[in-house]
């Protein structure tokens, strides 16, 4: 039974609320998780902690995936929406540079601190505390049920691959979601697409000998130098995109081998970060590379990430991430909009994230309608001041608690059975 269009106002003022009043609670749970390291691939004790606030908010079904995503479910409605945000963070890097304990979860001034607060475990804190708004609205109200079944995920290895973990879940438990919610930080607003990415391999060999005879040899590296030359030129010559803005490339990492340091390098490797726009793709990319790189017979490839779970699953991903944007008349913006608007008698902000995200897989590959709406400055991420401040928290799950009852509406009402 779809709520009635009249019942959403009146919900909304609950909803915000009841999620003031229970700030304490998500910002308690995200402090605790910020005391647990969880890099990719160690998210093992995190995703325990989730998993059991999961299941003290008594949906319909927990589990963990055979990747190690914890998942929970709402409801058994037509429109399917999945809720997605990571557990596992990136390094921190020189600690010394931290004016704070980066795993203390400290809070000062209603902010949170510590490495992850941002990126992205204020997110997933706020979807539970949000599953945790629902069952006491359910409980102490006589509230029509939306017409939605709703799954929040807590992912693994995001950082490391993203879209991977996301995949297993969709393809190995046959969901299909008519929208998926990303919370990535996003200072609450509303983000529809982002560009993608690309990692690509260049490698060059040459012929060591002694560096005091540098002539009898080849010297790997300086076959490279060309190809970094090449690869600064292509910097403003990249397609663009009318949303999405520019395409990039930059050299983030080199290394050679030789057998001293007082030989000639017979091997040089580089990798480069690639960001695309819709109209790049894996071929394309790679033959830019391979113009520059062939005259100094330089190989390039796409790498592939093949890193094992915290559960031991392993799946191959090749590393080149697709661009996306969803349609700002689609249901899912439409809803996403309609939802702040309700809380916060504001307009929206809609804009796009600069970095990369599950995206690229829901709407990238899947074609699923895809928002983002999380807690955190996207300037914090990775860096040594992460935070996430308590207010956005609190009003970030207020958004996640009634997201699903606007947009199901605003999707239209049931087609038949949830696909599942």
């Amino acid at each position: 039974m779809l709520i009635d269009p009249a019942e959403l106002a009146g919900l909304a003022v609950r909803i915000r609320e009841a999620a003031e009043a229970e700030s304490d609670y998500v910002t308690d749970l995200v402090r605790r998780l910020v005391r647990i390291p969880s890099p990719s691939g160690g998210e093992e004790e995190a995703i325990k902690l989730i998993k059991a606030e999961m299941e003290a908010c008594d949906p319909d079904e927990v589990f963990i995936d055979s990747i190690g995503n914890a998942v929970a479910r709402v409801g058994s409605g037509s429109k399917v929406i999945l809720y997605d945000s990571h557990l596992d963070t990136v390094g921190v890097g020189d600690e010394s540079a931290w004016t704070r304990d980066p795993f203390g979860g400290v809070l000062e001034d209603g902010v949170i601190y510590g490495r992850g607060a941002c990126d992205d475990k204020g997110g997933i804190g706020s979807m539970v505390a949000a599953l945790r708004l629902m069952k006491q609205l359910a409980e102490s109200s006589d509230l029509s049920p939306g017409d939605f079944t709703l799954y929040v995920v807590g992912i693994v290895q995001e950082e490391n691959c993203e879209g991977l973990a996301l995949s297993v879940l969709l393809d190995e438990k046959g969901i299909e979601p008519d929208c998926v919610v990303l919370g990535e930080p996003s200072g609450l607003t509303i983000r529809r697409g982002h560009r993608g990415r690309a990692e690509i391999e260049v490698i060059t060999r040459g012929r060591s000998c002694h560096s005091s005879a540098p002539a009898r040899g080849d010297n790997a590296i300086y076959k490279m130098t060309p190809v970094i030359e090449g690869i600064k030129w292509l910097e403003g010559k990249l397609g663009s995109h009318p949303f999405l803005g520019p395409g990039s490339i930059a050299v983030t990492s080199a290394d050679s081998t030789g057998p001293s340091r007082n030989a000639i390098p017979d091997r040089c490797r580089i990798f480069i970060d690639r960001r695309v726009v819709p109209a790049d793709t894996r071929e394309s990319i790679a033959r830019e590379i391979d113009e520059i790189a062939r005259f100094t017979g330089g190989s390039v490839q796409i790498t592939t990430y093949a890193g094992a779970s915290y559960k031991g699953y392993i799946k191959e991903r090749e590393k080149f991430f697709p661009a996306w944007v969803t349609d700002a008349d689609s249901p899912a913006v439409k809803g996403a909009a309609g939802t702040y608007e309700l809380l916060f008698d504001e307009d929206p902000t809609i804009g796009k994230w600069d970095f990369s995200t599950d995206g690229n897989y829901s709407m990238g590959v899947k074609s699923i309608p895809t928002v983002g709406f999380g807690p955190g400055e996207e300037q914090h991420t990775h860096s040594t001041e992460d935070q996430v401040a308590v207010e956005q928290l609190w009003k970030a799950s207020a958004f996640y608690a009634l997201f699903p009852f606007v947009y199901s509406m605003s999707a239209g009402g049931s087609t038949g059975e949830p696909r599942r």
